[in-house]
Protein backbone atom coordinates (compact mmCIF):
# COMPACT_ATOMS: atom_id res chain seq x y z
CA UNK A 1 0.00 0.00 0.00
CA UNK A 2 1.92 3.36 -0.88
CA UNK A 3 0.89 7.31 -1.33
CA UNK A 4 -1.57 5.88 0.53
CA UNK A 5 -2.98 9.11 1.65
CA UNK A 6 -2.37 10.98 -1.54
CA UNK A 7 -4.59 8.32 -3.31
CA UNK A 8 -7.86 7.84 -0.78
CA UNK A 9 -11.15 9.12 -2.18
CA UNK A 10 -12.62 12.02 0.78
CA UNK A 11 -15.74 10.46 0.79
CA UNK A 12 -14.43 7.56 2.20
CA UNK A 13 -12.23 8.74 4.86
CA UNK A 14 -15.45 10.76 5.99
CA UNK A 15 -17.94 7.64 5.85
CA UNK A 16 -19.80 9.05 3.16
CA UNK A 17 -20.84 6.77 0.30
CA UNK A 18 -20.62 7.87 -3.56
CA UNK A 19 -21.08 5.77 -6.82
CA UNK A 20 -17.80 7.72 -8.40
CA UNK A 21 -13.69 7.20 -7.78
CA UNK A 22 -12.34 10.80 -7.14
CA UNK A 23 -8.98 11.44 -6.37
CA UNK A 24 -8.15 12.01 -2.84
CA UNK A 25 -7.52 16.03 -1.61
CA UNK A 26 -3.87 15.05 0.66
CA UNK A 27 -4.54 18.92 1.76
CA UNK A 28 -8.20 18.66 3.07
CA UNK A 29 -7.10 15.53 5.31
CA UNK A 30 -4.26 17.48 6.63
CA UNK A 31 -6.33 20.00 8.23
CA UNK A 32 -8.60 17.53 9.52
CA UNK A 33 -6.06 15.70 11.09
CA UNK A 34 -6.20 13.89 13.47
CA UNK A 35 -8.49 11.35 11.67
CA UNK A 36 -12.31 10.51 13.23
CA UNK A 37 -10.89 6.84 14.53
CA UNK A 38 -7.42 8.29 15.85
CA UNK A 39 -9.00 11.07 17.84
CA UNK A 40 -11.64 8.90 19.80
CA UNK A 41 -8.11 7.25 21.43
CA UNK A 42 -5.76 8.93 24.07
CA UNK A 43 -2.95 10.67 23.00
CA UNK A 44 0.50 9.65 24.65
CA UNK A 45 2.76 11.66 26.21
CA UNK A 46 5.63 9.62 24.07
CA UNK A 47 4.07 11.96 21.26
CA UNK A 48 6.12 14.80 19.89
CA UNK A 49 6.08 17.12 16.63
CA UNK A 50 6.43 14.31 14.15
CA UNK A 51 5.13 11.19 15.69
CA UNK A 52 1.49 11.11 17.76
CA UNK A 53 0.81 8.00 20.09
CA UNK A 54 -2.57 6.82 20.81
CA UNK A 55 -3.09 4.29 23.17
CA UNK A 56 -5.14 1.87 21.32
CA UNK A 57 -5.71 -0.78 24.26
CA UNK A 58 -4.04 -1.74 27.26
CA UNK A 59 -0.18 -2.00 26.78
CA UNK A 60 -0.53 -1.00 22.89
CA UNK A 61 0.61 2.05 21.49
CA UNK A 62 -0.14 2.71 17.72
CA UNK A 63 2.65 5.31 16.62
CA UNK A 64 1.37 7.17 13.78
CA UNK A 65 2.93 9.38 11.22
CA UNK A 66 0.12 11.35 10.51
CA UNK A 67 1.73 14.35 8.84
CA UNK A 68 3.75 12.06 5.64
CA UNK A 69 1.49 10.74 3.08
CA UNK A 70 1.79 7.26 3.70
CA UNK A 71 0.12 7.70 7.34
CA UNK A 72 2.30 4.85 8.48
CA UNK A 73 1.30 3.07 11.45
CA UNK A 74 3.40 1.04 13.89
CA UNK A 75 1.98 -0.91 16.58
CA UNK A 76 3.91 -1.22 20.04
CA UNK A 77 2.43 -4.38 21.91
CA UNK A 78 3.94 -4.36 25.54
CA UNK A 79 3.73 -7.42 27.73
CA UNK A 80 4.99 -7.84 31.35
CA UNK A 81 8.99 -8.80 30.14
CA UNK A 82 9.46 -7.63 26.53
CA UNK A 83 8.05 -5.55 23.71
CA UNK A 84 7.22 -6.22 20.41
CA UNK A 85 7.27 -3.42 17.76
CA UNK A 86 5.16 -4.42 14.46
CA UNK A 87 6.97 -2.28 11.87
CA UNK A 88 9.01 0.91 12.32
CA UNK A 89 7.65 3.32 9.77
CA UNK A 90 9.17 5.08 6.71
CA UNK A 91 12.53 6.10 8.95
CA UNK A 92 12.81 9.86 8.29
CA UNK A 93 13.29 10.62 11.97
CA UNK A 94 14.16 7.91 14.58
CA UNK A 95 11.50 6.16 16.25
CA UNK A 96 13.30 4.50 19.04
CA UNK A 97 13.11 7.40 21.02
CA UNK A 98 9.41 7.32 20.94
CA UNK A 99 9.86 3.53 22.03
CA UNK A 100 11.90 4.55 24.73
CA UNK A 101 9.53 6.81 25.87
CA UNK A 102 6.88 4.20 26.21
CA UNK A 103 9.05 1.31 27.52
CA UNK A 104 12.41 0.32 29.10
CA UNK A 105 12.01 -3.01 27.88
CA UNK A 106 13.83 -5.10 25.46
CA UNK A 107 11.92 -4.47 22.47
CA UNK A 108 11.83 -6.76 19.07
CA UNK A 109 10.79 -5.81 15.99
CA UNK A 110 8.80 -7.86 13.57
CA UNK A 111 7.18 -6.47 10.40
CA UNK A 112 3.61 -6.87 8.67
CA UNK A 113 5.79 -6.55 5.36
CA UNK A 114 8.97 -4.85 4.29
CA UNK A 115 7.76 -2.12 2.00
CA UNK A 116 9.79 0.77 2.32
CA UNK A 117 7.42 2.72 4.64
CA UNK A 118 6.87 -0.15 7.37
CA UNK A 119 10.77 -0.90 7.75
CA UNK A 120 12.44 2.46 8.04
CA UNK A 121 13.68 2.33 11.41
CA UNK A 122 14.26 -1.79 11.26
CA UNK A 123 18.38 -0.54 11.28
CA UNK A 124 17.92 1.09 15.11
CA UNK A 125 17.07 -2.08 16.55
CA UNK A 126 19.21 -5.57 16.75
CA UNK A 127 16.80 -7.74 17.62
CA UNK A 128 14.41 -8.20 14.21
CA UNK A 129 12.09 -11.04 13.32
CA UNK A 130 11.22 -11.95 9.76
CA UNK A 131 9.45 -14.28 7.46
CA UNK A 132 11.95 -16.45 5.76
CA UNK A 133 11.26 -15.40 1.98
CA UNK A 134 13.67 -14.61 -1.00
CA UNK A 135 11.57 -11.08 -1.49
CA UNK A 136 12.17 -10.42 2.57
CA UNK A 137 15.99 -10.85 2.02
CA UNK A 138 16.23 -8.88 -0.77
CA UNK A 139 14.31 -6.10 1.31
CA UNK A 140 16.99 -6.09 3.88
CA UNK A 141 19.37 -4.27 2.04
CA UNK A 142 17.31 -1.40 2.04
CA UNK A 143 15.83 1.05 -0.61
CA UNK A 144 18.14 3.86 -2.51
CA UNK A 145 16.69 7.27 -2.77
CA UNK A 146 15.61 6.95 -6.36
CA UNK A 147 13.68 3.69 -5.71
CA UNK A 148 11.25 6.13 -2.60
CA UNK A 149 11.32 9.49 -4.00
CA UNK A 150 8.24 10.12 -5.12
CA UNK A 151 7.00 10.12 -1.30
CA UNK A 152 9.64 12.40 -0.46
CA UNK A 153 8.95 15.85 -2.23
CA UNK A 154 7.79 18.68 -0.21
CA UNK A 155 4.30 17.88 -1.24
CA UNK A 156 3.89 14.82 0.64
CA UNK A 157 3.90 16.50 3.84
CA UNK A 158 1.05 18.22 5.72
CA UNK A 159 3.80 20.21 7.38
CA UNK A 160 7.13 21.64 7.24
CA UNK A 161 9.44 18.49 6.57
CA UNK A 162 11.34 17.54 9.94
CA UNK A 163 14.56 20.16 9.84
CA UNK A 164 17.81 18.48 9.00
CA UNK A 165 16.37 15.67 6.87
CA UNK A 166 18.02 15.87 3.41
CA UNK A 167 15.15 15.10 1.41
CA UNK A 168 17.28 14.97 -1.94
CA UNK A 169 19.39 12.04 -0.56
CA UNK A 170 17.00 10.30 1.69
CA UNK A 171 16.98 6.26 1.52
CA UNK A 172 16.08 3.05 3.63
CA UNK A 173 19.07 2.04 5.13
CA UNK A 174 20.08 -1.76 4.99
CA UNK A 175 18.60 -4.28 8.08
CA UNK A 176 19.49 -8.20 9.30
CA UNK A 177 17.06 -10.65 10.89
CA UNK A 178 18.13 -12.01 14.03
CA UNK A 179 15.42 -14.74 13.40
CA UNK A 180 12.74 -16.08 11.41
CA UNK A 181 9.50 -16.62 12.17
CA UNK A 182 6.70 -18.92 10.76
CA UNK A 183 2.81 -19.07 10.40
CA UNK A 184 1.38 -20.03 13.83
CA UNK A 185 4.25 -19.59 15.46
CA UNK A 186 3.54 -17.89 19.45
CA UNK A 187 5.31 -14.71 20.62
CA UNK A 188 5.05 -14.73 24.19
CA UNK A 189 6.17 -11.40 25.42
CA UNK A 190 5.06 -12.35 29.64
CA UNK A 191 1.40 -12.18 30.02
CA UNK A 192 0.78 -11.74 26.79
CA UNK A 193 1.20 -14.13 23.81
CA UNK A 194 0.84 -12.78 20.30
CA UNK A 195 -0.10 -15.61 17.26
CA UNK A 196 2.41 -14.72 13.89
CA UNK A 197 -0.14 -15.26 10.86
CA UNK A 198 2.02 -15.29 7.26
CA UNK A 199 -1.01 -14.11 5.33
CA UNK A 200 0.90 -13.45 1.85
CA UNK A 201 -1.25 -11.44 -0.70
CA UNK A 202 -0.09 -7.87 -0.73
CA UNK A 203 3.27 -8.80 -0.91
CA UNK A 204 5.18 -12.39 -0.31
CA UNK A 205 5.95 -11.98 3.40
CA UNK A 206 2.80 -9.90 4.64
CA UNK A 207 2.26 -11.11 7.91
CA UNK A 208 -0.45 -10.29 10.57
CA UNK A 209 -0.92 -10.46 14.90
CA UNK A 210 -3.73 -12.38 16.40
CA UNK A 211 -3.86 -11.35 20.39
CA UNK A 212 -6.68 -13.07 20.64
CA UNK A 213 -6.53 -13.08 24.61
CA UNK A 214 -7.26 -9.08 24.29
CA UNK A 215 -9.22 -9.28 21.19
CA UNK A 216 -7.03 -7.69 19.11
CA UNK A 217 -5.89 -8.60 15.33
CA UNK A 218 -3.15 -6.45 13.81
CA UNK A 219 -3.73 -6.51 9.81
CA UNK A 220 -0.86 -5.10 8.57
CA UNK A 221 -1.82 -4.08 4.74
CA UNK A 222 -3.75 -7.05 4.20
CA UNK A 223 -6.87 -4.56 5.85
CA UNK A 224 -6.26 -0.52 6.90
CA UNK A 225 -9.07 1.90 7.17
CA UNK A 226 -8.25 3.27 3.58
CA UNK A 227 -7.76 2.16 0.18
CA UNK A 228 -6.92 -1.49 -0.15
CA UNK A 229 -3.41 -1.49 -2.21
CA UNK A 230 -3.17 -4.51 -4.63
CA UNK A 231 -1.01 -3.35 -7.77
CA UNK A 232 2.74 -3.50 -7.12
CA UNK A 233 4.43 -6.23 -8.99
CA UNK A 234 5.16 -8.48 -5.98
CA UNK A 235 0.97 -8.79 -5.34
CA UNK A 236 -1.11 -12.47 -5.73
CA UNK A 237 -4.18 -12.05 -5.67
CA UNK A 238 -5.32 -15.71 -5.52
CA UNK A 239 -2.78 -15.30 -2.41
CA UNK A 240 -4.42 -11.95 -1.08
CA UNK A 241 -7.83 -14.79 -1.63
CA UNK A 242 -6.64 -16.96 1.07
CA UNK A 243 -5.25 -14.23 3.21
CA UNK A 244 -8.56 -11.84 3.99
CA UNK A 245 -10.46 -15.40 4.00
CA UNK A 246 -8.56 -16.72 7.08
CA UNK A 247 -8.69 -13.14 8.58
CA UNK A 248 -12.46 -12.82 7.96
CA UNK A 249 -12.64 -15.69 9.93
CA UNK A 250 -10.49 -14.99 12.58
CA UNK A 251 -12.89 -11.55 12.60
CA UNK A 252 -15.96 -12.59 14.87
CA UNK A 253 -13.62 -13.89 17.61
CA UNK A 254 -12.00 -10.17 18.13
CA UNK A 255 -12.90 -7.02 18.97
CA UNK A 256 -10.66 -4.43 17.28
CA UNK A 257 -8.90 -4.27 14.24
CA UNK A 258 -5.45 -2.27 14.06
CA UNK A 259 -4.11 -2.03 10.56
CA UNK A 260 -0.99 -0.27 8.88
CA UNK A 261 -2.20 3.22 7.76
CA UNK A 262 -4.44 6.03 8.38
CA UNK A 263 -6.39 5.30 11.60
CA UNK A 264 -4.56 3.14 14.32
CA UNK A 265 -8.07 0.99 15.74
CA UNK A 266 -10.86 0.18 14.04
CA UNK A 267 -14.23 -2.07 15.18
CA UNK A 268 -14.48 -5.45 13.55
CA UNK A 269 -17.20 -6.19 10.66
CA UNK A 270 -15.31 -4.75 8.00
CA UNK A 271 -12.99 -7.77 6.67
CA UNK A 272 -16.09 -9.37 5.30
CA UNK A 273 -16.78 -6.45 3.28
CA UNK A 274 -13.60 -6.19 2.04
CA UNK A 275 -13.63 -10.01 1.24
CA UNK A 276 -16.75 -9.45 -0.53
CA UNK A 277 -15.81 -6.81 -2.36
CA UNK A 278 -12.35 -7.95 -3.62
CA UNK A 279 -14.49 -11.03 -5.19
CA UNK A 280 -16.48 -8.72 -7.30
CA UNK A 281 -13.62 -6.53 -8.18
CA UNK A 282 -12.04 -9.87 -9.40
CA UNK A 283 -14.84 -10.21 -11.70
CA UNK A 284 -15.07 -7.29 -12.99
CA UNK A 285 -17.74 -5.50 -11.51
CA UNK A 286 -16.14 -2.16 -10.10
CA UNK A 287 -16.62 2.06 -11.43
CA UNK A 288 -13.37 3.03 -12.47
CA UNK A 289 -10.96 3.07 -15.21
CA UNK A 290 -9.01 0.35 -14.97
CA UNK A 291 -5.44 0.88 -16.78
CA UNK A 292 -2.13 -0.51 -16.91
CA UNK A 293 -0.95 2.14 -14.17
CA UNK A 294 -2.25 2.81 -10.81
CA UNK A 295 -6.09 2.87 -10.85
CA UNK A 296 -8.44 3.64 -8.62
CA UNK A 297 -11.34 1.37 -8.44
CA UNK A 298 -14.65 1.44 -6.34
CA UNK A 299 -16.78 -1.52 -5.30
CA UNK A 300 -19.74 -1.18 -3.02
CA UNK A 301 -18.30 0.63 -0.46
CA UNK A 302 -14.32 -0.33 -0.33
CA UNK A 303 -12.16 1.48 -2.53
CA UNK A 304 -8.31 -0.53 -4.28
CA UNK A 305 -5.80 -0.05 -6.11
CA UNK A 306 -4.92 -2.31 -8.58
CA UNK A 307 -3.87 -2.59 -12.44
CA UNK A 308 -4.71 -4.50 -15.01
CA UNK A 309 -1.63 -6.39 -14.51
CA UNK A 310 -2.16 -7.62 -11.20
CA UNK A 311 -5.91 -8.47 -11.96
CA UNK A 312 -5.22 -10.82 -14.98
CA UNK A 313 -2.95 -12.90 -12.59
CA UNK A 314 0.35 -11.38 -13.71
CA UNK A 315 3.06 -11.08 -11.05
CA UNK A 316 6.52 -10.08 -10.98
CA UNK A 317 9.93 -11.51 -9.98
CA UNK A 318 9.40 -11.82 -6.10
CA UNK A 319 12.69 -12.37 -5.26
CA UNK A 320 14.01 -9.26 -6.46
CA UNK A 321 12.11 -7.70 -3.43
CA UNK A 322 10.01 -4.28 -4.08
CA UNK A 323 9.83 -0.82 -2.06
CA UNK A 324 6.14 -0.71 -2.52
CA UNK A 325 5.79 1.87 -5.29
CA UNK A 326 7.77 -0.37 -7.82
CA UNK A 327 5.27 -0.28 -11.29
CA UNK A 328 5.02 -2.34 -14.27
CA UNK A 329 6.29 0.25 -16.39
Amino acid sequence: MKTIIGILTILFLTGCQTQQVSPYDFAAVCKALPNQENAKLPLSEASDDWFQVYEASEGVFSIVEPFHIQGTISHLIVGRDRALLFDTGIGLLPIRPVVERITDLPVTVLNSHTHYDHVGGNAEFSSILAIDSDYTRANMAGFDHATISEDFGEEAFCIDPPTGVDLSSFHTKPWKASRYVKDGEILDLGGRRLEVLHVPGHTPDATALLDADKGLLFTGDTFYDAEIWLFVPETNLDDYDRAISRLVDIENKVKYLLGAHVSARVDTGRLAKVKAAFRKLRSGDFIGELTTTRSFLRVDEIEFTTSKQVLEGKQGDITKGGSGLDTWD
